[in-house]
């Protein structure tokens, strides 16, 4: 199961109490307050992961609680702090507030981390109210509450290139093709139902990593077939490539598919609809003898001043060079991160390293 969403709750660890104590001892007169203050609560910290592919460990599983802080003893000893709770997630990550839906962190790379949870500070012993006008002092102050919160997490995969188009139109054949992934590959739609990750070739020392996405439909911005779900694992690719079939489907154009999808994109937002693309007319062996539909596409591309699609067929390997070609020439144009309509939000303030600790 490829889970791509998941809701939690995190506990920040409760404080210790601070300790109400006096030394007594035999030959030691007025020995004073000696109670000491209670530890700190452990944290709740998110950390990106490159072993974690899905957020399954989250399914059954949603409340997630740091260690509490001891109490303080005497002789002004100091309770132990609480050991944080380390949650591993996997790169591409988006954690929000699930109150408020605001953004708090973006762990995009591996090892990024953020603490979604603060403990709560350790209460003072007795031994810190001493004063000249109140040497006996018997105040303490509990241990304070640590923070809680439901969170939604959500995956966005990390790849170059991102492969879109209408169910059945060859998309997991050519990842399997140009990768050594293996998707499944069948004959009915919608025979992708989670996102696979490709390694492909392009130079000597140069590679890049396909995302094959699950076929979208008209709706799919609203939530048709996932196709919501499905959309938000564009946001995190550099270049995508719209594979439209060019065989005789009854009903259907090359030109409406195309229309189709980037209509889509341009409902569901964050940016998609500007995302640079390259239009490939798949399954061309299968390309009927009047092209006049795939004619069609290449005129409404030339008229608004973009390259004419590339034929291709992943079954019998005709135009995989040219693509290889046109995949490398358009990823050394792109900035090495690709833009997320979301943007990182405050990830300045809440990212942390473990070897800062806990702020």
């Amino acid at each position: 199961m490829f889970l791509d969403r998941a809701k939690i709750q995190v506990s920040g660890g409760r404080g210790g109490n601070g300790c109400l104590s006096f030394r007594r001892e035999k030959f030691v007169p007025r020995g004073g307050p000696d109670g000491g203050d209670g530890g700190q609560g452990g944290s709740v910290i998110l950390q990106a992961d490159p072993s974690r592919s899905t957020l399954n460990d989250f399914h059954h599983r949603q409340h997630f609680a740091a260690d509490r802080g001891r109490h303080g003893e005497g002789s002004q000893r100091t309770g132990r702090d609480g050991q944080d709770l380390v949650l591993a997630v996997p790169p591409g990550t988006v954690v929000l507030d699930d109150a408020d839906g605001r953004l708090l962190a973006d762990l995009a790379h591996p090892g990024d981390a953020c603490t979604v949870a603060r403990g709560g500070r350790g209460g003072r012993g007795n031994a810190r109210f001493a004063s000249a006008t109140n040497q006996a002092p018997r105040r303490t102050e509990p241990g304070q509450e640590g923070e809680e919160r439901w969170l939604r997490l959500e995956l966005r995969v990390l790849a170059d290139v991102g492969l879109v188009g209408f169910p059945n139109v060859g998309k997991s054949t050519l990842l399997a093709r140009l990768t050594a992934a293996r998707p499944k590959i069948a004959d009915y739609p919608f025979t992708t139902l989670s996102p696979h990750l490709g390694v492909i070739r392009l130079a000597e020392n140069r590679d890049a990593v396909l995302a094959d996405i699950p076929g979208l439909i008209e709706g799919a911005h609203g939530g048709a077939g996932l196709g919501d779900r499905f959309l938000q694992h564009l946001r995190r690719t550099r270049l995508l490539l719209h594979l439209v079939d060019a065989a005789e489907q009854p009903g259907r154009a090359p030109l409406d598919d195309y229309l189709a999808i980037r209509k889509e994109l341009e409902a569901y937002g964050a940016g998609l609809e500007n995302r640079p693309e390259l239009v490939i007319l798949s399954r061309c062996d299968l390309l009927p003898e009047d092209s006049g539909p795939a004619e069609a596409l290449a005129a409404h591309l030339a008229g608004r001043g973009r390259p004419a699609p590339l034929p291709l067929s992943a079954v019998t390997g005709a135009g995989l060079p040219a693509l290889r070609r046109a995949l490398l020439a358009a990823l050394d144009r792109l900035p090495p991160d690709p833009p997320d309509g979301e943007g990182r939000g405050n990830q300045a303030e809440v990212v942390v390293t473990l070897r800062e600790g806990r702020r």
